[in-house]
């Protein structure tokens, strides 16, 4: 682990100088640059000093970044599948492992999902754009845009788009069942 370069890294993410830094741990700019730039080391105490200065502690500063848990998921991280007539695109990695599964369904017009069987736990659902027919079993509800939908998911459920352009709708299975 290079320590220089966290320390500079949690310092501009505070939006500190190394001035401001230095002041507040009583330390000089010029042995602030050191450390950021790795020409030296600190010393235990130093270290404490200045990583509680940048509001954290050492066993959150040294802690292993591989072993976090991913909060924050980008479109590159997403999984995207295409089927005739819709794609799905999974919004957060892995998320077998989570309580819940968000999904962003886009429906072409005049097309539907596949029939999704029953299975345990409950569905989530809200529409982004255009407007869709939530089949459940034989009762169809008619969703439109900014609306939302909820529901247990012991009966045979799938989406269709009856109009003549593409639906959008974030849709979370919980438990995982995408």
């Amino acid at each position: 682990m290079q320590i220089g370069k966290k320390i500079k890294e949690l310092r501009t993410l505070h939006n500190l100088t190394q001035q401001e830094l230095a002041n507040r741990v009583e330390l000089t700019k010029g042995y602030i640059s050191q450390l950021e730039n790795d020409l030296t080391e600190p010393s235990v105490s130093t270290l404490e000093d200045i990583v509680l200065a940048l509001g954290t502690t050492l066993s959150d500063f040294f802690e292993d970044e591989s072993n976090k848990e991913q909060v924050v998921f980008k479109k590159d991280d997403y999984f995207v599948k295409e089927y005739p007539g819709y794609t799905i695109d999974w919004l957060v990695t892995n998320s077998q492992k989570n309580e819940m599964e968000p999904i962003l369904v886009e429906i072409n017009p005049n097309a539907e999902t596949e029939i999704d069987y029953p299975h345990e736990g409950q569905e989530f659902g809200y529409v982004l754009e255009g407007e869709i027919l939530l089949q459940i079993d034989k009762k169809a509800y008619r969703v439109k845009k900014g609306e939302t939908f909820y529901f247990d998911s012991t009966k045979d459920h799938y989406l269709k788009n009856v109009k003549d352009k593409v639906a959008k709708v974030i849709w979370v299975s919980s438990p995982p069942n995408f």
